[in-house]
């Protein structure tokens, strides 16, 4: 589980409650008429403007947001210096029996290219396209998001002059027209905490998500062709760090090191 949409999933839902609470009775918040237009509404107006099969893509994303990546940045510099040392030892056909402990299939891929003995510029070219088509897939369900936040305070809007058209034709009768209004404004509310609390905070975790999986990709590219022009591991280590932050190298230093420690103890004993 990612522990930051967690806290901000229940942190968001604890506001909104106690704003509720604190205005006296919850029973106000709630109308089935006005959740029926802001919700309907906007959902299917936003299916209407994409193809139903983008409709599925995009609900497919959701858990996304909960999951941790499958590998860091630092695992993965850490296995392509193993693969790379491996080769420069017994030669590139001998990551073949090394692939079973690649988990990430972009990677796994690549590196069957390099053993089949595929040239570099090829390499390239495959792996920066896959990188390309994974990018458009993923803007497009950030995409669909952010029309789903534009809709829904639209469609508040549209219920909340549902609401004032009924005002109007009740302001013979002065008890009404307080329950009206608040049915009124209602929509408006639904609207704002769909867009704001659910819609746009999904795209923006899946736009980082994304934005971290292509840096990832772009430096298993770069350590795959490394591997493949025989470039020096240590080298291609010093390479592949620059696309840490100053904190991860530092990570990435300490579990060098340790490792390091740790070999030379079991070779001493």
């Amino acid at each position: 589980m990612e522990l930051g949409t967690i806290v901000g999933l229940i942190g968001g839902i604890a506001v909104i409650l106690y704003g509720m609470f604190s205005g006296g009775d919850i029973r106000g918040y709630i109308d089935v008429s006005s959740i029926v237009v802001t919700m309907g509404g906007g959902l299917f107006c936003t299916i209407l403007s994409y193809p139903l099969a983008d409709t599925i893509k995009a609900m497919r994303t959701i858990p996304l947001i909960f999951r941790k990546p499958k590998s860091t940045a630092i695992e993965t510099i850490q296995l392509l210096v193993e693969l790379s040392q491996k080769a420069r030892r017994e030669g590139l056909l001998a990551l073949e029996s090394a692939q079973s402990e690649i988990k990430e299939d972009f990677l796994r891929k690549a590196m069957e290219l390099v053993v089949d003995g595929i040239e570099a510029d090829i390499i390239k070219t495959t792996m920066q396209l896959d990188i390309d088509s994974m990018a458009v897939r993923h803007q497009n369900g950030q995409a669909y998001f952010k029309t789903m936040a534009a809709q829904f305070p639209a469609w508040g809007m549209i219920g909340t002059l549902m609401g004032l058209v009924n005002l109007l034709r009740t302001l013979d009768d002065p008890s009404t027209i307080g329950p009206a209004m608040a049915l009124a404004i209602i929509t408006t509310f639904y609207g704002s905490v769909l867009a704001n609390f659910v819609c746009n905070p999904i795209a923006e975790k899946l736009g980082g998500n994304s934005a971290e999986e292509i840096r990832l990709r772009e430096m298993m590219m770069e350590g795959v062709l490394s591997i493949q022009s025989g470039e020096n591991p240590r080298l291609m280590e010093h390479k592949l760090k620059t696309f840490l932050s100053p904190a991860q190298q530092l990570e990435y230093e300490r579990l060098t090191k340790s490792g390091t420690e740790s070999t030379a103890e079991a070779v001493a004993q």
